[in-house]
């Protein structure tokens, strides 16, 4: 009796992740030669990484918010190969525009913008082991909704699934890495200060979370 209880809880167990995967749609931004180099260039300048392709063993997942109030902008804002004019802040540390893996709308759908074991450019000193999530909204007028939090709590659990993941981390926490193993950014001036997507949002999915037992987010110095 006790190995049937077993072999029917791995068997939910499974189904759950294989609806979760059936649920991303794939929707991939541009990602040409030149963005292949400009990733390649990115490694190499920030990181210090020689590498032949833009590949990634992913060890945490980074959840953001857009600040953008649709779909189609926000997917707009991360198509292009190169950062738009506007994005002076970063404009220092490459021409490679900035990208997720992963975009969630305000329905709760998940589009795959990239592999998860290509490197996107999402958040400073850890893009070579950072699979990035990004939930449109974020904004007074749009905030992050239910069906984004369940969505991203699923995703969550998927991923750790395929990969071994360390950590879990909203981007406002990105800082708190620095002086660790995984941080590589070597612009000591090179910082950008994040809120997203909002110390709440991140306690309710570590709460539903919790279970996996990822590291803890380093404390500031």
């Amino acid at each position: 009796m006790r190995y049937i209880i077993i072999i029917f809880t791995l068997f939910l167990f499974s189904c759950k992740s294989a609806d979760v995967s059936e649920r991303i749609i794939d929707r991939p931004v541009i990602f040409n030669e030149e963005r292949k180099e400009l990733s390649l260039n990115y490694l190499k300048e920030r990181y210090d990484l020689q590498q032949s392709s833009p590949e990634i063993t992913p060890k945490m997942i980074v959840l953001h918010w857009t600040a953008i109030p649709d779909l189609e902008s926000s997917f707009r804002a991360f198509n292009p190969v190169k950062l738009p004019g506007a994005r002076e802040d970063i404009q220092q540390a490459g021409a490679l525009n900035v990208s997720a893996h992963f975009l969630v709308d305000r329905d709760g759908t998940i589009y795959r913008l990239m592999p998860e074991t290509t490197m996107a450019r999402h958040v400073i000193g850890l893009n070579h082991v950072a699979i990035g999530v990004e939930n449109v909204g974020g904004t007074r007028e749009t905030p992050l909704t239910k069906a984004q939090l369940k969505a991203n709590i699923d995703l969550v659990k998927y991923l750790n699934e395929k990969y071994d993941i360390e950590y879990l981390l909203g981007h406002y926490e990105y800082p708190q890495f620095e002086g660790h193993e995984l941080w590589l950014e070597k612009d000591e001036g090179y910082r950008t200060q994040k809120t997203d997507p909002g110390k709440d949002f991140m306690q309710k999915v570590r709460e539903k979370t919790k279970n996996l037992n990822f590291k803890p987010v380093p404390k500031n110095p």
